[in-house]
């Protein structure tokens, strides 16, 4: 009996899968040219810009030998099978910010958020669901390519959180020491957020002057730099300043 694989090029269905491309990145466990590698075959594969989208998968099952379960019971291009499962495409934009592409991750966060599905008349009329929420999924093939699915959706949501706070502003908090470590594109030039712990207010600037997607040159403190470029929280009040250059 000859052994089935999913995401295999040799197959004619599901020659590619979006988690495991993602998840060689994220979970470390893949070599490092062959992270840089899946991730461009993801782009060429399942990056569809035209519909805003990123595919979970790609081509839809449908009539092939392979059996993945429930998701074949789906029209081609739809929920699982082969259109935007959003926990995936979010899963891609992390991947590019732990490999320091600043640009592609902002643009693949851009193209998810459903807001950037609304902009105009006739997209909104395309979308369907709300514009303010994280929809499950988004189909991904023929006529209903880009119209919104389940909306509401916590788990994608808390994956765009993530996504958004710690992968590309750079927000990490661990032990009580807070860190940036910032993937963004190279156009922005500053961004700035408050971040509150236990009573004590945080503001934090970053500074872009120099178009970088990664990196921090300098870490102020209330108008003192901090060498090791961190800091440790405490909870009893006060407001502080945090000035970052990149």
């Amino acid at each position: 009996m000859m052994d089935m694989y999913f995401g295999s090029m040799q197959n004619e269905e599901c020659r590619i899968d979006g988690i495991s491309q993602s998840w060689s990145v994220i979970s470390n466990a893949g070599d490092n040219d062959k992270k840089y590698i899946s991730m461009e075959s993801l782009e060429n594969h399942l990056v569809d810009r035209e519909h805003g989208i990123i595919k979970l998968l790609d081509p839809p099952f449908e009539k092939g030998i392979l059996n993945p379960g429930y998701i074949k019971a789906y029209l081609p291009g739809t929920r699982e099978n082969g259109g935007q499962y959003t926990h995936s495409s979010i899963w891609a934009v992390i991947a590019e910010a732990i490999l320091g592409f600043g640009n592609k991750a902002g643009e693949y966060y851009r193209m998810i958020n459903p807001i950037e599905h609304s902009r105009t008349k006739e997209a909104a009329q395309k979308y369907k669901v709300e514009p303010y929420v994280i929809a499950a999924d988004i189909y991904g093939q023929g006529n209903l390519a880009g119209r919104g699915g389940w909306t509401w959706y916590t788990g994608s949501g808390s994956w765009m959180y993530e996504a958004g706070i710690k992968y590309l502003l750079g927000l990490r908090i661990q032990k009580g020491i807070l860190t940036l470590k910032p993937c963004i594109p190279s156009d922005w030039k500053e961004y700035s957020f408050r971040y509150q712990y236990g009573n004590t207010i945080y503001h934090v600037v970053v500074k872009n002057p120099n178009g970088q997607n990664t990196g921090i040159r300098k870490f102020v403190v209330d108008g003192q730099e901090v060498e090791e470029k961190q800091l440790q929280l405490t909870k009893n009040g006060g407001v502080h300043h945090i000035e970052v250059e990149m």
